[in-house]
Order: structure tokens, then sequence, then C-alpha cells
């Protein structure tokens, strides 16, 4: 197991070329938010716009549009129940599920529109209605973001086995293709490949509601920004909880909304100490 460090941060966030433009950051389109939990679609966003990248498309209920638009001015807003293969079409990374409820016909929809091309981070009640409906894994470069419970439902791995790292690899393996796993907890780790990352900051501070759609949405605009997205996905989640820790310095419980502002200022700190290649 490799202890996750400031250091793949460092490594991963770049100074932006001077001769760039949106498109040159990622495109994003996140599938989320029903009526009831719209909240988990602006946290995603705010996390994507926050966390530089290029632009946002939010797919949601139309009930949570003119939330959205409030909020976060720099996001485009469309209803979910269109029609979205154009738009899956245009962009670089898909996030899907986050307070997605029981929206199966959308989350289908969105899964079949996938393509090699595409970056998937599936997450929140995308893994549940999957789990449910035992649908396979969609095409794409997929990066899965259950909690211990969701990965019982979807890894089949019961909560008590996952400390055992070999039973989540063996899900993993089996799994068609095998993905990326961020699987949450007050250990977060993560599965590359035939590699095993430990978190080493964060902590009880962050048990609040929203969490983890604040980290799928950081997730997304690395993934989206930096070519590698193996340690574009380790410096996400590092990046997400070692902004928790800090604010924790002052704060007895770290909001999620809080830790996606301070991402710029701690993306800018983090490009200033790249090593010189």
């Amino acid at each position: 197991m490799i202890k996750l460090t400031e250091k793949i941060v460092q490594e991963v966030i770049q100074v932006r070329p001077r001769q760039s433009h949106k498109g040159t950051f990622g495109k994003i389109l996140i599938v989320a938010g029903n009526q009831n939990l719209g909240g988990a679609a602006i946290m995603n966003a705010q996390a994507a716009i926050y966390g530089g990248a290029g632009l946002v498309t939010v797919a949601t209920d139309p009930v949570n549009k003119t939330a959205l638009h409030a909020r976060l001015p720099e996001a485009m807003v469309v209803d979910y129940h269109q029609d979205l293969s154009d738009l899956i079409a245009g962009v670089d990374v898909v996030l899907i599920g986050s307070g997605l409820g029981n929206e199966l016909t959308i989350l289908k929809q969105a899964l079949k529109e996938l393509t090699d091309k595409h970056k998937v981070i599936l997450d929140g009640s995308a893994l549940t209605m999957m789990a449910q409906e035992n649908l396979p894994l969609p095409k794409g470069q997929i990066i899965l973001t259950p909690h211990q419970m969701e990965w019982q439902r979807f890894g089949q791995v019961a909560i008590a086995d996952q400390a055992k790292e070999d039973n989540n690899w063996e899900a993993l393996v089996a799994m068609n293709p095998e993905p990326i796993l961020v699987l949450k907890s007050d250990q977060t780790q993560v599965y590359l490949e035939n590699e095993l990352y430990q978190l080493t900051v964060g902590g009880p501070y962050q048990a609040t509601g929203g969490m983890g759609d604040t980290l799928a949405g950081v997730i997304a605009a690395f993934v989206a920004q930096f070519q590698d997205t193996n340690r574009a996905v380790l410096a996400a989640v590092y990046s997400h909880s070692a902004i928790a820790e800090r604010l924790a310095d002052t704060a007895y419980v770290t909001l999620p909304t809080e830790i996606a502002k301070a991402l710029p200022a701690f993306m800018k700190e983090m490009a200033d100490q790249t090593p010189t290649l």
C-alpha cells in the first residue's frame, strides 16, 4: 500500500499554458440531481468549476435550474429528460449519479451514449441502480466513487470484508472494463490497476452531507484537465481532504461548499511548487 501525499498534487497540477482556451481544460457533463436532491448536482458542478474545468454542463431535473443559475452562473443547465446524445458526444468527461435517486431511465440513456473516448465517474445513485438492475459497466475509462455501503451493493464486497484489500481487487478484476476505484471511508483508498493508495489526510470533520458529491466534482475537474487519469484521480482525492484538513484548523465541521471555494487558491499553491522538469 502506497501512502498518498502532497507530492502527487505538486506533480500533477501544472502552471497553465499562456496560449489556452476553455476547451484546453476539458468539457464536463454532469447528470445528477432529481427533484429532491438538487444540492448534489450543485455541489458536483461547484467543485468541477472551482477545480478548473473549462466548460461544465449540468443535466438535471428542471426544478433545479433556477438554483443552479443563481449559485453557479458559470455552469450551463439542461433538462435531463431531453435526449442527451449530442451533449455526451461533445464532452470529455461524464459524471453520473449524484442525487439521481431512482431515475433509471435517465441513467440508462446516459450509459448507452458513452464511448471509449469518455472518462466516466459513476457516483451515488448510479451505483445503487446499476447494482439493483445488474447493469454492466459502460464504455469509457471508468472511475467508481462509492462509499462503503454502495461498494457492498455494487462490488458485492461486504463492509466487514472491505478491509481485506484482496476482496476489493477480486471484485474489480471481475468487472469489464476494470475500473479505477475510490473507496470512500475514514481511510479512503484508491485502487489503480496494480497499485493501492491510502489517503493520509482528512478526518471526522468531513462527515457531512455532500462531501462525496464535492469529491466527485473535483475528480471530474482533474481528469478533464490533466492527461494522466490515474494520477489526476490521486491528486483530486488528496486535494479534497487536504483542504478539509486545513479548514478544520478553525472549524469544527468542514462544509463541502467551503472545500470547493478553497480549490483555486490551493491549486495555485500546488502549481507554484511543481518540480522543474
